[in-house]
């Protein structure tokens, strides 16, 4: 009896890796094609270095298809490879002067602006992991952690503007904030050092930056950047007092990059409290194209 059973456990076996054989080989019939688009997309502006170089982000798409071996045809798609390149928006040049490529976790899409004049920010989360992530020329991306703390405010706000302010740190806000109401906090100050965000409501000194349409510090000045929507007579506020207008048409719309400043088409530097702007013009994150006034057009490519 004993061998009659170890004979028909052993068939049962054998029944179960036949069969399971046979799914495998049927798996193994599917045929998948993999295939990276020839050209990169979703190139855009993420700021300027100087009066001659510019940062773009840009990023490379996939398509993949399959036909499965029970006659299911699927495809799938996706983007990732985030590149950073620094080009010359002065000079016609054939391609980027440098450029550098993610991957993995580094996904695109969350990269969301210019942090300093050579380093871009993304991946702000104070939701969850109180962390944001920094990407810098010449070098790898990398996630600084911080402790999240409130100061006179309760309710936090998703921060899509970091800007240097006083002592080395960096302002957080969203275009809303400054004027938020009740419990909510109005702006966060980051530092990447102490590792720590503060939220904050607006106390009594800094009561006039609620006006800023954007706001950021060089050393210990405060400068605010004010539009005039209507009638396009914008300037710049320092400190709460001094007004620095710019020498050119009226300015709708605005605001600091990096070390530089956007102002309408124009790309400008602001220099012992004087606005500089260049011969050069932007036609914004439409399209990669600068116009000199003699109407040479610079495509970034």
């Amino acid at each position: 009896m004993e061998n009659k059973m170890n004979k028909f456990g052993l068939r049962k076996v054998l029944a179960v890796l036949v069969v399971a054989f046979a799914c495998v080989c049927m798996w193994g019939c599917s045929d998948t094609t993999f295939e990276w688009e020839e050209k990169r997309s979703g190139a855009k502006v993420m700021g300027f270095v100087d009066d001659s170089l510019v940062m773009v982000e840009d990023y490379r798409c996939w398509h993949e298809y399959t036909d499965r071996w029970n006659g299911e045809y699927l495809e799938d798609d996706g983007c990732e490879n985030a590149r950073l390149c620094v080009y010359n928006y002065r000079v016609q040049e054939d391609g980027p002067r440098w450029c550098d490529s993610i991957s993995g976790s580094w996904t695109l899409g969350l990269w969301d602006g210019q942090f300093s004049d050579s380093v871009i920010w993304g991946h702000l989360n104070v939701q969850r992991e109180n962390s944001i992530s920094l990407w810098k020329i010449g070098e790898k991306p990398h996630k600084i952690s911080f402790n999240r703390n409130l100061e006179g405010c309760s309710v936090v706000f998703r921060g899509n503007s970091v800007k240097e302010w006083v002592d080395g740190t960096f302002i957080v806000r969203n275009e809303k904030s400054l004027n938020a109401g009740g419990d909510s906090c109005q702006y966060a100050v980051l530092d990447t050092v102490a590792k720590t965000v503060v939220y904050k409501r607006i106390d009594k000194d800094l009561e006039w930056i609620r006006e800023c349409d954007d706001v950021r510090a060089w050393g210990n000045d405060v400068y605010c950047l004010v539009l005039n929507k209507e009638n396009g007579n914008s300037f710049v506020l320092k400190n709460g007092s001094d007004s620095i207008f710019a020498p050119m048409e009226k300015i709708y719309e605005g605001h600091f990059s990096g070390n530089m400043m956007e102002l309408g088409v124009r790309i400008c530097s602001l220099i012992k409290n004087e606005i500089t702007c260049s011969d050069v013009k932007w036609t914004g994150n439409r399209e990669l194209e600068f116009y000199r006034n003699d109407g040479t057009v610079i495509y970034l490519k």
